[in-house]
């Protein structure tokens, strides 16, 4: 293994393609699914992303006395946290985030893109006021051009929050959108579910899963 190889393979953490994995992507990539499968799946997905992003972060040793009076030397997070939801779609991933640290402080960034020169523009945000002391899980489900994350990511150093504390969580990620982030911050720390084959024309990943957050939330529906 090269070190430039690893290097890549320290940055960027793929979950295990497991047999249990890769069915739960058939569900949500079917076109065909109803909201309720695409949903509920793809917050079991979530959920695995959130986990393998915890583990991240720093602990220390912890020791704790068991019910038969023995010691156990365990290890506790050594640093505050903060979820960071890229709206809209990123907003699907703060239950999960709850789910396993119900007093997680979450903040949010809108970021969209110009009609005309097609740039990312910052439209709100709302941090904790301590973010620069907290590690940050950058909550985003597409990873496509890496315009937005780049935005994002910007966004958070400008609050003082240091490169290496921002672990960057999607569901799915463009090896372009990859390539992108880890040339401009190569010390932020990706989780994904799956890397896609590339980028189409029009900028959507393949084999990819349409836009997500329409799917979640329901808005592609034509009534």
């Amino acid at each position: 293994m090269t070190n430039a190889t690893k290097a890549v393979e320290d940055a960027v953490h793929l979950l295990p393609q497991t047999r249990q994995l890769r069915a739960l992507h058939t569900i949500i990539r079917d076109r065909h699914a109803d909201r309720a499968d695409f949903v509920f799946n793809a917050s079991r997905i979530i959920r695995r992303l959130v986990e393998t992003g915890l583990e991240l972060l720093p602990f220390e040793p912890y020791d704790v006395q068991t019910p038969v009076g023995r010691t156990y030397h365990g290890l506790r997070a050594s640093s505050q946290i903060c979820g960071v939801s890229v709206a809209r779609a990123g907003e699907s991933m703060e239950a999960e985030l709850r789910a396993v640290a119900p007093a997680v402080r979450i903040g949010k960034i809108l970021i969209q893109r110009d009609v005309v020169t097609k740039l990312p523009h910052l439209y709100y945000s709302k941090l904790p006021a301590d973010i620069a002391h907290r590690h940050v899980l950058l909550l985003d489900p597409m990873l496509a051009t890496g315009g937005t994350a780049l935005a994002a990511i910007e966004v958070l150093l400008g609050k003082g929050v240091p490169e290496e504390h921002i672990v960057f969580i999607n569901l799915l990620s463009a090896p372009e959108g990859i390539a992108v982030v880890r040339e401009r911050y190569p010390s932020v720390r990706m989780v994904t579910s799956s890397i896609e084959e590339r980028l189409n024309e029009n900028a959507y990943m393949l084999p990819g899963i349409g836009d997500f957050g329409d799917r979640y939330f329901g808005t592609d529906v034509v009534a």
